[in-house]
C-alpha cells in the first residue's frame, strides 16, 4: 500500500519517539477503472499458499535461489519451495510483527511490535534482542550479521549466530522522520543505508561511515514538506543503486565512486526498479514512468492505473510488474509501458513489493494470500 507516516523523533536527545500524525494516502481518490486488455504475453498462477493472519505491516518478501520467505502481522514466519509452494518450515514468534522478513537462506529475521529482533535458523528461534527503537524496515541478513535500521535512522548490527550486538551507528538528524521502510542493502563489502535524503555507505564490521551521497534536496516551508527520506526498495544494476526520496525525487548513486549520477524531481511514496536501460517508478497519482538509467530522461509514461495504490515495481523478463489495491497484478511492457497482461489474486490489496525466484513471481495480499505466477 502506498502509505507513509511521519514520526517526531527526539531519540538523539534522549527522548522517546512519539507518533504525531497518521498516514498520507490516496484512499479518498477513486482508482482508475480497469480497461479491458488483450493479453500480449502468456502467464499463469502456478501455486497459492496462505499466511495465518492478515498483513498489517510493511511486508518484505524475500527470495533466494529456490525459496521464498514471508511473514504475517500475527507473527507467523514461513519458508516455501519456490518451484511448487510446498512449505519447508513455519514457526510463530509469539508476538505481532512490525517489520519483516530478512533472510540469507539460513538465518531469517523479523522485528516484533515490542521492538525485539528475532532470528531463526531453519525455522527454529536462535535468539532475540531488544532494539530500543521502533523498526518498520525489514532486517538485512548478510555476512553472518543481521542489520537493522530504526525509524530514528539509527543502524544496529548483530552477530547472526548468537545475537551479540556488534555496533550501533547514530547521528544527529532531523526532528521529523518517516515511518516507512527505508533503504537497507549491501554492495560488495559496504552496507548501504538511507539516512534522510542521503544514501550512506558504512563499514559493516565497525559501523564507520565510508561515504554518503545526496539523492534529493529538501524543499518546502515546514518540516513535513521538507521530508525527503529514502524509501525502499532500491534498484541495483551493477554498482549503481537507484532510489526514491519521499515525495521529492528519484535518483541514482554509483556505489563504486560514491557519487550521485543524477536525480530528478518527482512525487511518489513507493520504491523503484531498474534494468540496464531504464528506471521504473510511480508518482503520487500512480502514473508509471520509465526514465533512462544513464541520465534520468523520461522515456514513456502510462496513466491507465491512476490512484490504484500501486506497489513498487519488479522487473521480470520483458515486463515490469506492479500490484494494486484490488489484488490485480499488472505486467507492463518495459519498452513502451503498454499493459501486456493482468492477473488476479484474492481481491485484497497487494502488500509490499513482488519478488522473483528464478522465473516465479510471488506476491502477498493484505488478507494473507501468497500467489505465485510465471509469465511466459
Amino acid at each position: 500500500m502506498n502509505a507513509a507516516c511521519w514520526i517526531r523523533s527526539g531519540f538523539w536527545l534522549g527522548a522517546a519517539l512519539a507518533l504525531l500524525a497518521g498516514c498520507a494516502s490516496k484512499d479518498t481518490l477513486p482508482p482508475a477503472p480497469l480497461q479491458v486488455i488483450k493479453p500480449q504475453i502468456a502467464g499463469r498462477q502456478v501455486w497459492q499458499a496462505r499466511l495465518s493472519d492478515k498483513v498489517g505491516f510493511p511486508l518484505a518478501l524475500v527470495a533466494t535461489k529456490d525459496r521464498f520467505f514471508a511473514a504475517d502481522g500475527g507473527g507467523t514466519v514461513l519458508a516455501l519451495d519456490a518451484a511448487n509452494g510446498h512449505e519447508v518450515w513455519h514457526t510463530r514468534v509469539g508476538d505481532d510483527l512490525s517489520a519483516g522478513v530478512g533472510s540469507d537462506g539460513r538465518w531469517t529475521s523479523v522485528v516484533t511490535r515490542r521492538n525485539e529482533l528475532v532470528t531463526l535458523e531453519q525455522g527454529t528461534e536462535r535468539w532475540r534482542a531488544k532494539l530500543g527503537v521502533r523498526v518498520v524496515t525489514a532486517p538485512l541478513v548478510a555476512g553472518e550479521r543481521v542489520f537493522v535500521v530504526g525509524v530514528d535512522r539509527s543502524v544496529q548490527a548483530f552477530d547472526a549466530q548468537d545475537g551479540r550486538l556488534l555496533w550501533v551507528m547514530r547521528r544527529p538528524g532531523d526532528a521529523l522522520t518517516l515511518a516507512q521502510a527505508s533503504v537497507l542493502t549491501a554492495y560488495k563489502d559496504t552496507l548501504l543505508v538511507g539516512q534522510g535524503n542521503r544514501l550512506m555507505g558504512l563499514d559493516p564490521l565497525k559501523g564507520a561511515v565510508r561515504w554518503e551521497a545526496t539523492v534529493a534536496l529538501p524543499r518546502g516551508t515546514n518540516e513535513i514538506e521538507r521530508l525527503s527520506d529514502l524509501i525502499g526498495p532500491s534498484a541495483r544494476v551493477g554498482s549503481v543503486f537507484c532510489v526514491r526520496a519521499y515525495q521529492t525525487a528519484v535518483g541514482c548513486v554509483d556505489a563504486a565512486s560514491a557519487t550521485t549520477t543524477w536525480n530528478t524531481s518527482t512525487t511518489g511514496t513507493a520504491g523503484v526498479a531498474a534494468d540496464e536501460d531504464k528506471v521504473y517508478a510511480t508518482d503520487a497519482a500512480d502514473r508509471v514512468t520509465a526514465r533512462r538509467r544513464a541520465d534520468g530522461v523520461s522515456l514513456w509514461s502510462n496513466e491507465r492505473l491512476l490512484n490504484r495504490r500501486l506497489t513498487a515495481p519488479l522487473v521480470v523478463g520483458t515486463a515490469v510488474v506492479f500490484g494494486d489495491l484490488e489484488g490485480q497484478i499488472h505486467f507492463l511492457s518495459r519498452s513502451n509501458g503498454d499493459i501486456l497482461l493482468r492477473l488476479p489474486t484474492d481481491g485484497s490489496a497487494i502488500v509490499g513489493t513482488p519478488v522473483l525466484s528464478g522465473t516465479t513471481v510471488l506476491v502477498a495480499t493484505h488478507d494473507g494470500g501468497l500467489f505465485a505466477f510465471r509469465p511466459e
